[in-house]
């Protein structure tokens, strides 16, 4: 009779220190849902100045949790006592996993990994939070591709459900199930994509935006009008360009490219309209101006 196989550790005895790697909206999230959960969680940025930032977003996200009372001002405080900020990878010595959610650039990435790798315990796991790029690509560039993965949070993060967590070839079956663990944890909904560009979400997503784009820029409607349709006619909860403001013109036009070079197929070129916008800096609520402007007291269409 074979010897039965060893149990595969729970995140909840394994996972209890996580590092994030950059502060901005998707990995402050990520820092926020994590410290709500109980995880001693240390966040850094390049600068202490803007990891502080981070931190105080986390805290004003809090705030806005217990004004609505989803969350007790104690959960609050707790949360907050649970956060170690800064700038220098050191701080991730002794974590159990490190996040990846930095900017959505390959070559930031790869430089991000060369630079902590050295500075991990040799069974710690690390995650990127990437929407779009290839994981076992991203893999490769460290010292442990086995025990790398995908964890894709959809934005915000404390308000949305789903992770889709997505193996790299070499990724192994403890780091999947401690990754599930986690998501399950942190009272996300995870799923299990496969990795190709852009995975689940955003393989569906980012072409409808485009698609959204080039009915903008063919002249079919107005922004307006295909928001108003999409929400009133598609039943979504946001117009699709409202959305692309939301989500970033930078994100979403470098996910149509890395889609159309990596599948190699015509129905994934960007519109022209979309690499205008953002060739004029013009990347949606972040920067104040997209396909609507931003700077007033409410949204106004700029076309």
């Amino acid at each position: 009779m074979s010897a039965a196989a060893p149990a595969v550790p729970a995140a909840a005895d394994r996972l209890r220190r996580i590092g994030v790697i950059g502060a901005g909206q998707m990995g402050a999230g990520i820092a926020h849902v994590c410290a709500l959960s109980g995880l001693e969680v240390v966040m850094t940025d390049r600068d202490d100045e803007t990891a502080r930032r981070g931190r105080e977003t986390i805290e004003r996200n809090l705030a806005r949790q217990v004004a609505r009372g989803r969350i007790r001002e104690e959960d609050k405080q707790r949360a907050m006592a649970r956060i170690t900020v800064g700038a220098d990878f050191a701080l991730f010595g002794d974590c159990d996993m490190v996040i990846e959610a930095a900017t959505e650039k390959e070559e930031i990435k790869r430089e991000i990994f060369k630079q902590l790798t050295p500075r991990l315990r040799r069974d710690a796991l690390i995650a990127t939070n990437t929407s779009s790029i290839s994981i076992t690509r991203l893999a490769a560039a460290t010292d442990r591709p086995e025990k790398f993965i995908g964890m894709h949070f959809m934005n915000p993060v404390p308000v949305m459900a789903l992770v889709e967590l997505i193996r790299g070839i070499a990724t192994d079956e403890e780091t999947f199930a401690l990754t599930r663990d986690l998501a399950l944890k942190l009272g996300k909904t995870p799923v299990a994509a496969e990795d190709y560009p852009a995975f689940i979400v955003n393989r569906i997503l980012l072409p409808m935006i485009n698609e959204a784009v080039y009915v903008l820029y063919e002249g079919v409607g107005s922004v307006e009008a295909i928001d108003t349709a999409m929400k009133l006619g598609a039943n979504h909860p946001m117009g699709p360009l409202e959305l692309a403001d939301f989500i970033g013109l930078d994100t979403c036009l470098s996910v149509m490219q890395l889609l159309y070079e990596g599948l190699a197929d015509s129905k994934y070129r960007p519109c022209p309209l979309l690499v205008k916008y953002v060739e004029a800096g013009w990347l949606g609520r972040k920067t104040g101006r997209g396909f609507y402007d931003y700077r007033g007291d409410k949204p106004v269409p700029t076309r």
